[in-house]
């Protein structure tokens, strides 16, 4: 059976509490729920800019799935948590982007969203991921 490798990357933001930005055992990865911080300036970006932020969290998801090996191509789910049910059409929008642009295969993951309280009051949307790699 394989151990479980933590992934740590700094071109996300760091880990808030007791978690990894990653774990990958076997082919599996798991990135955490990711928001719309920036990893170098280690704040959030676009107060009340659903499509800013999203973007900004689409990229930490894939900077975390990078570094461990892995890519946009391989997540065969995604879960996207919104304050606001009013968001969903810029989110959808700029998450179709997103995919259109990082997996070329056509081969559409697998999405669920829902809408929730966030740890921060800035924060309208947080995303997950997991991948399978080869």
């Amino acid at each position: 059976m394989s151990a479980k490798t933590v992934v740590l990357t700094d071109e996300a933001p760091a880990p808030a509490h007791v978690f990894s930005q990653g774990v990958k055992k076997g082919n599996m990865f798991q990135v955490s729920g990711q928001g719309p911080m920036d990893p170098v300036a280690n704040e959030y970006i676009g107060a009340g800019d659903v499509r800013a932020q999203t973007r900004r969290t689409l990229e930490n998801v894939k900077a975390i799935l990078e570094a461990g090996g892995s890519s946009v191509e391989d997540v065969i789910m995604f879960r996207v948590y919104l304050t606001t049910r009013g968001d969903f059409p810029a989110m959808n929008e700029v998450y179709g982007e997103f995919i259109r642009e990082n997996v070329p295969s056509g081969a559409l993951p697998s999405r669920t969203t829902v809408f929730v309280e966030l740890p921060h009051e800035v924060m309208l949307v947080e995303i997950d991921a997991l991948a399978v790699t080869s």
